[in-house]
C-alpha cells in the first residue's frame, strides 16, 4: 500500500474501515483499533486496583488487550465499531481479572519506608550473644574430640546425617545417635 492509499484510508469513514476490515485488511483493523484506542484508554482509567498494579498501569493493561485482539484478528468478526470496542473493554476487563488473581497468589507487593528498624542486635543481645558462645566453645573444649567433631559437622557446617555417616564410616542410625549423644552431652558441659 503506497503512503497515499495509507492516508485516505486513514480518512476514510470508520464504517468503510470496517468493512475493509471485514474482508481481511489487516490495515483497516489496525486503523479500527487505533480509532478505538482513546475511548478505551479512557473508559480503562482507574479500574486497576491500586494492590493488582504489580508494575502494570492502565497503558499496559490496555496494550495488552490490543495486542491480543490483533494476534486473534482472524477469529474476530468485526461487525460493527461498537462491538470492536465492546470486544476490547472486555479484552481489557479479562486482563484486571488476570492481575487481581495474579496479586491473589503472589501477594500484595509493599514499598518499604525509610522508617525500617534495621534487625542488628542491640548492645545488650550482642553481649549476652558473645556470652553464650563463649559457654558454647567452653564446653565443646571439655568434650571428647569424636564428640566436638560431630557437633561441629551437624551444627557448625550443617551436614545432613547422611554425610556424617559416610565420614565416620556409620550407618545413618548410628550416625544420628552419634550426633544426639553428643549433643546431650554438650548441654550437660554447659549446665543445661
Amino acid at each position: 500500500m503506497t503512503s497515499k492509499e495509507g492516508d485516505r484510508d486513514a480518512y476514510d469513514s470508520t464504517l468503510h474501515v470496517l468493512e475493509l476490515a471485514k474482508r481481511g485488511d489487516r490495515s483497516a483493523a489496525r486503523i479500527l483499533l487505533a480509532r478505538a484506542l482513546p475511548s478505551l484508554r479512557k473508559w480503562s482509567r482507574g479500574r486497576l486496583p491500586v494492590y493488582a498494579r504489580a508494575g502494570f498501569d492502565t497503558e499496559d493493561v490496555v496494550q495488552d488487550a490490543v495486542v491480543n485482539t490483533l494476534k486473534r484478528h482472524a477469529r474476530f468478526d468485526h461487525r460493527t465499531v461498537a462491538g470492536l470496542r465492546s470486544y476490547l473493554r472486555t479484552a481489557v476487563i479479562n486482563r484486571i481479572r488476570d492481575l487481581i488473581r495474579g496479586s491473589r497468589r503472589r501477594g500484595t507487593a509493599v514499598e518499604a519506608g525509610d522508617d525500617l528498624v534495621g534487625v542488628d542486635a542491640s548492645p545488650l543481645e550482642q553481649a549476652i550473644l558473645r556470652e553464650r558462645l563463649d559457654d558454647f566453645l567452653a564446653a565443646l573444649q571439655r568434650l571428647r574430640p569424636a564428640d566436638r567433631q560431630a557437633i561441629v559437622w551437624r551444627v557448625e557446617l550443617g551436614y545432613s546425617t547422611e554425610e556424617i555417616a559416610r565420614r565416620l564410616g556409620k550407618s545413618e542410625a548410628a550416625a544420628a545417635m552419634t550426633v544426639s549423644r553428643a549433643l546431650a552431652r554438650l548441654a550437660a558441659a554447659m549446665g543445661r
